[in-house]
Parts: structure tokens; sequence; C-alpha cells
């Protein structure tokens, strides 16, 4: 054990165990080296970094100092890494993808270039990514950054261009519309609607009922259609609307979920709606469009709400406007 704590990192650096952070090396000249090493020139990595070459093989030289050991050979003008070079250049590598995407979660507007789009995580897995390919090819210049948000709260603590919310009307300062209607309804595996001869909603007695998050609950959908008290044989709450639809699919039960999510599992009929009648689907204006008011990316902004709400055409999903 006392060895181990003598050969720790933290001990090689001086600093006594719980004391903070171990000593780093010159934040300049891991730049410099970085810049280098990738380049395998040190006035390439100038030229990047905006200093001379000269400058840049004094930080490294500090950076050799420090560690104790040499990092690079020089060779005619070239800048060769070391056994030790090479592994500190890939250690370091990863370092700094960790600092930019730690970055870009926090404040990913500071990534120039991005259109970040946050969504709520089912929307986003089922409708949303999987036509992303879509826009991206029609918008080949654009980078793309898609986040998904838990809960409404989202909204005021997150970083985004513009976003797609689920359910009630956040209190935001910030520009809120509707979006479009969600059609909600029983849906179930063909194989357990004919095992439980589903026909009417008061059949849903005799299955389990799938609870998930989504703007209608089972207790307002009977009452809506007028199915009166049902007491289902079980019952199964999941928090997200992709695990319902699965265990949907698996035959686990019936869910009330939306056309949207539920879209490939109907088309390929995983998903069958036992009561198929418009008299048993209820609608309801459950997605919203956000945008921050601080965006930097309007032209993005306004091609993706254009290729947005030409994607839910295209799907036969009801848009909601702003419109009385």
């Amino acid at each position: 054990m006392g060895a181990r704590a003598k050969n720790s990192p933290r001990a090689q650096t001086g600093s006594p165990a719980g004391a903070g952070r171990p000593r780093l090396p010159p934040l300049k000249a891991l730049l410099a080296f970085e810049a280098a090493s990738r380049h395998s020139s040190f006035a390439q990595g100038a030229d990047e970094l905006g200093v001379t070459p000269s400058a840049v093989s004094h930080q490294i030289q500090q950076l050799e100092e420090f560690l104790g050991v040499p990092l690079f050979q020089r060779h005619g003008g070239r800048a060769i890494l070391t056994s030790a070079g090479r592994t500190y250049s890939r250690e370091i590598e990863h370092a700094m993808g960790v600092i930019a995407d730690a970055t870009t979660l926090v404040a990913p507007q500071s990534q120039s270039g991005y259109l970040v789009i946050a969504s709520g995580p089912s929307f986003a897995a089922k409708w949303l990514q999987p036509r992303l390919p879509e826009f991206l090819r029609a918008n080949p210049d654009m980078r793309v950054r898609l986040s998904t948000m838990t809960s409404p709260d989202d909204l005021e603590s997150s970083r985004f261009d513009i976003a797609i919310a689920y359910g009630s009307p956040p209190a935001s300062q910030r520009p809120v519309e509707p979006l479009l209607v969600e059609r909600l309804r029983p849906l179930c595996s063909p194989a357990l609607a004919g095992a439980l001869d589903l026909r009417t909603p008061q059949d849903l007695a005799r299955a389990t009922l799938i609870h998930s998050v989504n703007a209608l609950t089972w207790a307002d959908y009977l009452r809506r259609v007028g199915a009166g008290d049902v007491k289902p044989s079980n019952e199964l709450w999941l928090d997200r609307s992709t695990m319902a639809i699965d265990a949907a699919v698996d035959g686990l039960g019936v869910v009330l979920e939306s056309e949207i999510l539920a879209a490939t599992e109907l088309g390929d009929g995983r998903l069958v709606a036992p009561f198929g009648d418009r008299a048993h689907t209820v609608e309801t204006t459950s997605y919203f469009l956000v945008r921050s008011p601080g965006f930097r990316t309007r032209t993005q902004i306004a091609a993706f709400e254009k290729w947005l709400r030409a994607a839910i055409a295209t799907a036969n999903l009801t848009i909601k406007t702003n419109q009385p």
C-alpha cells in the first residue's frame, strides 16, 4: 500500500494526498506541443497558433524540462516524436477532446458553425434522429449538435438555438409557438390484440396497461372516449416512450402512445391500433417550438425550421399553426 501511494501520479508531483489537484505542466506549452506533434513541424504548429517557430520551440523545451524526458528529435527542420513523445501526444489529444466535449456540452453555442437542437429524448430517438441524414444531405455545410431535455425546466438551463419541447407550453421568456398536434391511441402487438380479443376500450380490463410519460394519462384517455372507469388486469410504468413502445411490441401490454413516435412500428405491423376508428383517438397539442433569443445562427435556424415543417407534413402529421 505504501509503495503504491509513493508511486502514484499525485505523489510524484510533490503534492500531499488530499491537497488538491496535482501540479500541471504549463498550459501554453501543452498547446504548443499538441500543435507541433499533430503537424510534425514546429513551423506549421506555430502558424496554427499564430506565434513564431522559436516561441513553439521554447514552449516545448519548457515542457521537456518539466517532464524530464525529450519529446522530439529535431532533424532538418522536422520534429519527430520520441517514444515518450508519441505516448504523451496520444494522451494529450484525448485530454483535449475531453475538454472540447465538456465545453460544447455546457456552452454549445461557443462552437462556431454548429446548429444546436434540443429535443425530448423519445422524439429525438424515434422521430428526429432517423430523419436528420435527410436534413444534412440537403445542407452539407451545416454541422448539427442534437441534445436532449428530460424536463421543461431544461429550457431555462440548457444552451440551444432551437428546441422541440414536449408537454404544456413552458413558462419561458423565449419565443414559444405550437408546432404539431399529437394523436394518441391504444397500441399493442397483433398477437396480444388477438389473444385478448380487444374490440372496445372496455376490453382493456383484460389487459396490462403500459404507462409512459406523455401528454395524456390512461385515466384521462378513458374518460375522454367515454369508456368509464376500466380496471386493468395489471399495469406497467415506464419513464420513456421509447421503452413503452418496445414493451408493447414485445407483447407486455397495451400502451397509450403517439402515432408520431410509434410510426415505424405501426408501419411495419409490429404494433396495431385494436380500436381503429377515430372515435377512440385523442388529439392534443403536445409539441412546441422554442427559439433561443440569443441565437447566432439565424440562417441555419430558418433552414432547419423549414425542413422540420416539411418533414412533419410529409409524415402526415397534423401541423399546428399559430393561428387561433
